[in-house]
């Protein structure tokens, strides 16, 4: 694989991050989770201008929301990005933690029943809790699950990241034309794959998304329709002890219009957004100017 290029910022973030990690890896599991999310709450947040991010869009869906609730809520956010990182570069540990953890909702029942018949299965979900969780615990039950990811800003950072998401829980496949086509025969072949949907899409659908519309990709419900697949919503909730998880399937979204079933997917994520707003990444920009409802 050639190396990486980017910025001498970029690389100065990614060996700032490196050695959190390196630092981190060397600390019992959930003293490890500990630290990282401290670091990116008080430290790396902050001065990267991810804090300063997050209360600007926390402030923008919520302006009746005091500044110190805002701050209180993204230093969350940031303490979960934190743990969800070096929980999924210390999978195997992660994997132990999930070893004793039952998927729970009506969407289990559906993905058993696609399992038998041979049938795809796309799950979506979105950057809320840890969104590798529900994998691990799918592919400890003898799931083979694919994911088709963005690649990160950081290219030196994602390099990395990426080698470790593969390693985890089966194959994954980089957005572009090149992977899209690898996504799509593994999961044309009955197998079954996951989507991450909330993240800027400049080529989406403006789309309500917590009460302001957002380009959102509709391109799981298209790939579900197209191939018949069943389209299940996930999550991997973390828990109030912060080391712990549910993990939730939701009834599948019944075909229909792809607009329709996108709705119904943001749906699933902003019921867990209301539940707990400190889980969900706020950092991401979700909402760009010029967006406007669809028509």
């Amino acid at each position: 694989m050639p190396e990486p290029s980017g910025t001498s910022l970029q690389w100065l973030e990614d060996r700032a991050i490196r050695g959190l990690i390196g630092a981190a890896m060397t600390l019992p599991f959930n003293r490890r989770r500990a630290l990282m999310g401290a670091a990116m709450a008080r430290l790396v947040g902050p001065v990267a201008g991810y804090e300063a991010r997050a209360r600007t869009n926390l402030g923008r869906i919520h302006p009746e929301m005091t500044p110190a609730e805002r701050r209180r809520i993204a230093r969350a956010v940031l303490d979960n990005a934190g743990r969800t990182i070096i929980e999924n570069y210390s999978w195997p540990d992660l994997g132990r933690d999930l070893a004793t953890t039952t998927p729970t909702g009506p969407g289990l029942a559906a993905l058993e029943a696609a399992s038998a018949e041979g049938r795809p299965v796309l799950f979506v979900t979105g950057h809320y809790g840890n969104h590798e969780a529900p994998r691990q615990v799918l592919t400890r039950l003898g799931y083979t699950i694919g994911g088709l990811y963005k690649p990160m800003k950081n290219p030196f950072f994602n390099a990395h990241y990426i080698r470790t998401m593969t390693q985890m829980s089966g194959p994954v496949f980089p957005k572009g034309a090149k992977g899209t086509r690898g996504f799509v025969r593994h999961l044309k072949s009955g197998g079954m794959a996951t989507l991450l949907f909330d993240v800027h899409d400049r080529d989406g659908v403006p789309l309500p998304f917590l009460g302001q519309p957002a380009r959102t990709s509709t391109s799981a419900a298209e790939l579900a329709l197209r191939y018949d697949a069943v389209l299940i919503p996930y999550f991997g909730v973390r828990l109030p002890d912060g080391l712990s998880f549910s993990v939730e399937l939701d009834a599948p979204i019944p075909p229909g219009d792809p607009i329709e079933m996108t709705l119904s997917m943001t749906r699933s994520l902003e019921a867990r957004i209301a539940r707990d707003p400190g889980q969900w990444f706020w950092v991401h920009r979700r909402w760009k100017g010029g967006d406007q409802p669809a028509t």
